[in-house]
């Protein structure tokens, strides 16, 4: 029993003391105050609204670190600031610029007689005015696509303020610190014929005025006389008979039947191709040992802030399943701090998703506690995902730029 009362010193009399009861070696009880963060935090059912306006955080404070004696304001050494935001959907959208433009030909357009020169009109609207006609300009179209992530960076709510947080937690730096960067090049084959149809194509595409047969007569005109050469009858024939056996039903290759005929094969011009973007993958490992009954409070509140925002919401007060649909949990922002700043060297992040928490309450190995039922060492495993992938042009190439980026 020695580990339990070395872990919270005195922690009996001072619960005790708070409830005016006597402690043996103690001749009259001691008046303490609760902390004010017991205060703030306690107001489950007030539903009382603390730092951000955009959700009521139940059950735990807007401001979290461990351990207590690092606050957010401390400057002492490396940490991990985590940051909670409202999820945002992406954005897809297309601008475009518009112009008044001038008829060209005398006439009635929209109920109304125009001249030559005479600016386009509307049709009148409910009270009879009528407007100048509003043109799209050509090659002004321009996308919009902001990521769930650049939506929260970079957007607005609905009174027009940047996203904030909705709570900050502050951990020591996981002892596993890592990154990995990956994007899919996938092999690529095409052959000849394959090409030369490709090459007809985009011919006939870029001028849609030639027939299809210009286009292809354009492409022959571009292969070397050699490859009409020699035994290309022969491979040719090859080819068709092995398609003529395959509509039959049996399924040839064309390479097969080329060996087999000329001991030949097509040149399948195998190229590595860049194939797609990955989304990174972040697990880190968070070890709590409360050393003291308020240290304890605050590990519990990190543990359910994490596991209340990583859920889904029913999005109705309705009991049970909720309506027809959910909306989507919370997000975070994780960032490596260096004298409560951004570290000069670590990696940054894009927002993430919380997609998997695991907490091991026996992380010494057997089930212990202390006096008020916290386990004396638990581990806590996080596994974040990034909501967009990497692009070139995230980095900065600055002379300034802190670390060695995403």
């Amino acid at each position: 029993m020695a580990m339990f009362q070395g872990g919270y010193s005195n922690f009996a009399a001072k619960r005790a003391a708070r409830h005016g009861r006597r402690t043996p070696g103690t001749s009259t009880p001691t008046q303490t105050v609760p902390p004010t963060e017991n205060k703030q935090v306690e107001n489950t059912n007030t539903k009382k609204r603390l730092s951000n306006p955009n959700r009521m955080l139940k059950g735990h404070p807007p401001q979290m670190a461990y351990p207590s004696a690092k606050g957010l304001q401390e400057i002492t050494g490396d940490s991990f600031l985590i940051k909670c935001f409202k999820y945002v959907p992406p954005k897809t959208d297309i601008s475009l610029e518009y112009e008044t433009r001038q008829t060209d030909k005398a006439g009635v357009y929209n109920g109304l007689q125009h001249n030559v020169g005479d600016i386009a009109m509307n049709a009148p609207n409910d009270n009879g005015i009528r407007t100048a006609k509003q043109f799209p300009v050509k090659g002004s179209a321009r996308l919009q696509n902001f990521g769930g992530s650049d939506a929260i960076k970079f957007g607005r709510d609905a009174e027009g303020r940047k996203h904030q947080p909705l709570y900050y937690v502050e951990l020591p730096i996981p002892q596993d610190v890592n990154d990995s960067n990956t994007v899919t090049w996938s092999d690529d084959s095409m052959n000849i014929f394959q090409l030369a149809g490709l090459s007809a194509v985009n011919s006939f595409l870029k001028n849609p005025g030639q027939s299809f047969e210009e286009a292809l007569d354009l492409v022959r005109a571009g292969i070397p006389d050699s490859m009409f050469s020699g035994n290309l009858k022969n491979q040719l024939t090859a080819i068709i008979s092995g398609k003529a056996i395959d509509a039959l039903g049996n399924n040839i290759n064309t390479n097969s039947v080329l060996g087999r005929a000329e001991g030949t094969i097509l040149n399948s011009n195998l190229e590595l191709l860049f194939n797609g973007v990955n989304l990174r993958t972040f697990p880190f490992s968070i070890n709590f040992s409360p050393r003291n009954a308020e240290e304890s409070k605050m590990v519990k509140y990190i543990i359910r802030a994490f596991k209340s925002s990583m859920a889904a919401k029913k999005g109705t007060e309705e009991v049970g399943q909720g309506g027809a649909f959910l909306r989507a949990p919370d997000v975070f922002h994780l960032e490596y701090r260096h004298q409560n700043r951004t570290h000069p060297f670590l990696n940054s992040f894009k927002h993430c998703a919380l997609t998997g928490m695991t907490v091991n309450y026996t992380q010494a190995g057997t089930y212990a506690s202390y006096y008020d039922g916290t386990p004396v060492n638990l581990r806590m495993n996080l596994t974040f995902k990034e909501l967009n992938p990497i692009y070139h042009e995230d980095y900065d190439f600055d002379e300034n730029m802190r670390g060695v980026g995403f």
